[in-house]
């Protein structure tokens, strides 16, 4: 009998809610029991196929007590288990950008022994195999010191530790995350397979490993990690000599870029294998909600990513067994690498995300558009993201606070009159400000033709008033459709007014 590797001395159970413990065992295995001694609390298992769950009554707050498992002579017990919240920081490389390389990282570590916040980082293997089973063996919750919280997700820290402070209770972070994923490896291949609008993601793997057996594909995939881990350290070193390199330089000086890999049961970044290395691992265990960061490696499907983004959080909420799980969604910021062209896809994923936040129960959405660097896809500033998810769950989660508090201006609707479009916003009652001079740039407006033009902005609360002298009859209007641009106008709540456009069912 084991239980999961996700519980561990120091772990953190999730109050007011019910408390799940699961693991494995031998199929003979009959009897297995849970409890907590200190609070009277304890539930016998339901073992089925090999895996058992027990479901413990849910528990206020508590500082440290244990948690013992029992299953005949055999006995296991957890010490020092702290009773609070449990979030799951969820997505690819910004939510895993770690506490020692952000921007107030060392200064974060030197004062985080006295936070009450605590962190298990999900095993990152690529293959459910003994690699695996090893790293699950040395994984376990960790508490806060300089050491242990260096490779800790910044943005997760941040959130926990004003979480914390102020509910006062301990809040433990799940890590669960891989740089470079999509959200198809996320999500298990019954979801991503039932809507036909999803299927170039597996088409695409499946004709690629046609005809392969698995020794091959391994093989293959280790080729490439050799050759890859070689270039990257070509491309450090050509870094250091010239920092302002452009990406045509380096490629002509360090070769070929062979990321992401071949399609291989060993790529880490294949349709649902995240699903079934790491998510499967830690579900269900219980948790107050998740923590989003991710959509930056689906733009080249943009317009589907609304689509992909409601059936993960539908087949989480099913794998968790709590049909209302909150999901607090990064909305992306402002990027673009200098040499690439402006393709509009990320301004897509920033409105796929908000219409998830608007017609999906239980989300929300940190609006971060400003918290984004040209040039640079991993801004070392994660205290704002993590802030403003904070706000989200105060809001949305915790009902502490209200949108007018947790949300930026954000439109609504429009309406024209004469040769003026008025775009109506909401939650501006207490008006707008700006950043700089230029903060009502951004705004274009066409004809019925569909070409945009800058537009003239005037502020008239609660609308925006735009006027173009190229366009007589306006049909359409969007603000700040970009992948990148500077950012100005924001609500006094210093959060920006989200990109939009109005025509946004008309593709």
């Amino acid at each position: 009998m084991k239980a999961a590797a996700v519980f561990s001395d120091n772990m953190v159970l999730q109050r007011n809610k019910n408390i799940r413990v699961f693991g494995t065992c031998s199929k003979n295995e009959k009897i297995i029991n849970v409890c907590i001694p200190e609070l009277e609390s304890s539930a016998r298992a339901m073992v089925k196929n090999g895996r058992w769950e027990a479901v413990l009554p849910p528990r206020k707050e508590y500082n440290s007590c244990t948690l013992e498992i029992s299953c005949g002579a055999v006995k296991k017990i957890f010490r020092n288990v702290a009773i609070g919240e449990v979030w799951l920081a969820g997505g690819q490389s910004n939510m895993e950008f770690e506490l020692q390389n952000e921007r107030k990282g060392a200064a974060a570590l030197a004062g985080c022994y006295n936070e009450n916040v605590r962190f298990y980082y999900t095993p990152k293997c690529p293959m459910l195999d003994d690699e695996l089973t090893a790293a699950e063996a040395e994984t376990c919750w960790c508490t806060p010191s300089p050491d242990k919280a260096r490779a800790w997700s910044a943005v997760g820290y941040y959130f926990a530790k004003e979480l914390s402070r102020r509910l006062g209770v301990t809040v433990g972070i799940i890590g669960c995350n891989w740089g470079g994923s999509s959200a198809s490896a996320w999500i298990s291949r019954d979801y991503l397979s039932c809507d036909k609008r999803l299927s170039p993601y597996l088409d695409e793997y499946d004709s690629a490993i046609e005809g392969k057996s698995d020794e091959e594909m391994i093989a293959e995939y280790d080729e490439y990690s050799t050759y890859q881990s070689a270039w990257e350290k070509r491309v450090a070193a050509f870094y250091a000599q010239k920092p302002d390199a452009n990406w045509t330089e380096i490629i002509e000086n360090c070769g070929e870029n062979r990321y992401p890999g071949p399609h291989s049961i060993k790529n880490p970044l294949r349709p649902c294998g995240l699903y079934e290395t790491m998510v499967s691992r830690i579900a269900p265990y219980t948790l107050a909600g998740v923590l989003w960061y991710q959509g930056e490696s689906d733009d080249h499907r943009p317009n589907t990513y609304e689509i992909l983004l409601k059936l993960l959080i539908e087949n989480w909420r099913d794998l968790w067994k709590d049909k209302e799980l909150p999901f607090m969604i990064v909305q992306l910021p402002m990027f673009k690498y200098i040499d690439d062209a402006d393709t509009k896809s990320w301004a897509l994923i920033r409105e796929a995300q908000e219409n998830v936040f608007k017609t999906v129960k239980n989300t929300g959405l940190a609006v971060c558009l400003d918290c984004g660097e040209l040039n640079n896809i991993h801004p070392t500033d994660k205290s704002q993201v993590a802030h403003r998810l904070y706000l989200q769950a105060m809001s949305e989660v915790y009902k502490v606070i209200t949108r007018r508090d947790s949300l930026p201006p954000m439109y609504d609707n429009y309406e024209v009159i004469g040769n003026a479009m008025l775009i109506h916003l909401t939650n501006c009652e207490m008006g707008l400000g700006g950043k700089d001079e230029h903060c009502l740039d951004g705004f274009e407006i066409a004809g019925s033709d569909g070409v945009y033009y800058p537009a003239e902005a005037t502020v008239r609360l609660p609308y925006i008033e735009l006027r173009s002298s190229k366009v007589k009859v306006p049909a359409a209007a969007r603000f700040k459709w970009t992948n990148y641009a500077d950012v100005g106008l924001f609500g006094i709540n210093d959060m920006p007014l989200p990109p939009f456009r109005t025509d946004k069912y008309n593709d």
